[in-house]
């Protein structure tokens, strides 16, 4: 247990750099590498795959949460972890000069989302401990700006001007400059935070690492028990089924040569669509989702969410139709694609609130029904580059459209109690953060 005290230092000060620091790995790993690796060469195939397998250290993150409380200073871990992402992120760009580039930069991005999945719970664990309740409320509008902000800064400017690098230099060299400047970011923010961050510490009454692992086994057995659970659990993995795809293929197919299929974009163009207007579009559709479920209810909006996070996924098969050349109809196409993703995803993150995690442990159960939606990301990403390559891209994207209807007939069958609209207004803030992180 922790206690809340009053600091001196405002949390202006800290809140927003500390979520900051939470984005620039997470979408280092999740988006930036990808691009980089394509710059470079790799197949989809071996993109989509490791890629997607880093991404298991989200999706185990929960069972190792607890542990976490046996530590003194949160200060402390905040920092020590964010230093670990910096040299390793560090260690990324250095290895893209040697021969097996692929094999260590892989290793090394697993190192990158390790020590970013327990940032992300020593921060908000940080969060929680050093700010009372008004505090908390007053701020939370503070962290998914800037989660947001770090993937303007990643997929938006870094990418951006890894394009132009590119013009001037090899790939290597300029993603090695790009992966240096994420390294030195993350390195700057743990020592601004060594001053800047509360030093909110553990009470003498802390549990004992023997006491939160019987706790933890508990949470696990009674999660399991949860009437209905399993198909909950197929209906969270297959919300995320076309998405999971599009997320991974769908930057490579804009970067693919137009004699291979793709839209022949540079990284300029790409981090201009995809890390600006896309991620206006999603910003806005997860707020205008959290209203229209308000309006409706969980019960009867969770159709036309899963309609809305799967039906722009025909923007993908529009442009592989097309094949325009106008960057306005391609950043058109990808707004509404993003648009429709961050309003459907409410959905998934209501569900997970409202019918999964009530009970006993609630947050604990949260956390867990939040491993298991990022698994159900993984898994279709380590496998979209093998279907891809079989199908094409164009194929590709029909076949993307037709996983959405497994779970939109799931829906149905799903017993779902109306929520007060209260309850469903206060997660929007919490939605905003949770989709982008998954």
């Amino acid at each position: 247990m922790t206690t809340k005290k009053n600091h001196s230092r405002s949390p202006i000060s800290w809140v927003p750099t500390l979520y900051l620091a939470e984005g620039l790995p997470f979408f280092a790993v999740a988006l930036v590498a990808g691009l980089m690796y394509k710059s470079l060469g790799v197949s989809n195939e071996d993109i989509a795959y490791w890629t997607g397998a880093i991404g298991f250290a989200w999706v185990f993150k929960p069972l190792w949460s607890p542990f976490l409380e046996a530590a003194r200073s949160k200060k402390f871990l905040v920092v020590c972890f964010q230093l670990i992402g910096g040299v390793s992120l560090g260690m990324v760009a250095l290895s893209m000069q040697l021969p097996n580039y692929f094999a260590i930069s892989i290793a090394l991005l697993g190192v990158v989302a390790i020590s970013s999945a327990t940032h992300d719970i020593a921060a908000d664990g940080l969060y929680i401990a050093s700010l009372n309740n008004k505090q908390q409320a007053a701020y939370a509008g503070w962290q998914g700006a800037f989660f947001n902000a770090a993937k303007f800064i990643s997929l938006g400017g870094l990418v951006i001007l890894a394009g132009h690098l590119e013009k001037s230099m090899p790939p290597a060299q300029a993603w090695s400059i790009i992966f240096g400047l994420l390294g030195a970011m993350m390195v700057a923010l743990a020592l601004y935070h060594s001053w800047s961050l509360p030093n909110t510490k553990q009470d003498e009454s802390k549990q004992s690492m023997h006491s939160i692992y019987t706790t933890t086994v508990d949470v696990v057995i009674e999660f399991f028990k949860k009437p209905g659970i399993w198909m909950a659990i197929l209906f969270i993995i297959l919300f995320r089924t076309g998405e999971g795809q599009i997320q991974t293929i769908g930057p490579l197919f804009l970067k693919e040569m137009k004699a291979n299929g793709g839209l022949g974009l540079s990284n300029e163009q790409v981090g201009l669509v995809y890390g600006t207007a896309g991620t206006i579009a999603f910003l806005v559709g997860s707020i205008l989702g959290g209203y229209f479920t308000s309006w409706l209810g969980l019960r009867r909006a969770l159709p036309w969410l899963i309609i809305a996070m799967n039906f722009p996924n025909v923007s993908f098969f529009f442009l592989s139709t097309t094949m325009p050349e106008s960057l306005l109809i391609i950043g058109s196409a990808l707004s509404i694609e993003m648009f429709g993703y961050g309003f459907g995803f409410v959905g998934l993150i209501l569900f997970m609130m409202q019918v999964v995690a009530v009970g006993k442990y609630q947050t604990a159960h949260y956390a867990l029904a939040t491993g298991v939606m990022q698994l159900g990301l993984v898994i279709p990403k380590m496998i979209s580059g093998k279907i891809q390559t079989m199908l094409g891209y164009h194929n590709f994207f029909i076949w993307v459209l037709l996983s959405a209807l497994p779970v939109l007939l799931m829906c149905r069958f799903l017993k779902i109690k109306d929520q007060e609209p209260s309850t469903i207004e206060n997660s929007v803030t919490k939605d905003n953060e949770v989709s982008a992180k998954a």
